[in-house]
């Protein structure tokens, strides 16, 4: 079965960093389109950030200049470092793979 394993949430006051990583069991994680998305209780699950197997990257508007997403085909892991973290950043983050699959999700809080 494949599995998406999410790590690196924490609690972190404004301004801080975090790094996300997301661990793939699957051969298809090289060729496929991976993604982080996060999700607030009451609201959508929303797309934070997506990289393309040749490495083209994409972001929300919210957090383009403070996230960088990135990818290591070797070890199977997508990335999300998270800089200058604001509260309105506090949610569950996901990892979201090419073929539909979805992690378990990690908690981010940012708060004083």
């Amino acid at each position: 079965q494949v599995q998406l394993v999410e790590s690196g949430g924490g609690l972190v006051q404004p301004g801080g960093s975090l790094r996300l990583s997301c661990t793939v069991s699957s051969m298809y994680f090289t060729t496929s389109t991976m993604s982080w998305y996060r999700q607030v209780p009451g609201n959508q699950r929303e797309l934070v950030a997506e990289i393309s197997p040749e490495n083209r990257e994409r972001y929300a508007d919210s957090v383009e200049g403070r996230f960088t997403i990135s990818r290591d085909n070797v070890k199977r892991t997508l990335y999300l470092q998270m800089n200058d973290l604001k509260t309105d950043d506090t949610a569950v983050y996901y990892c979201f793979s090419g073929w539909g699959a979805w992690g378990q999700g990690t908690q981010v809080t940012v708060s004083e």
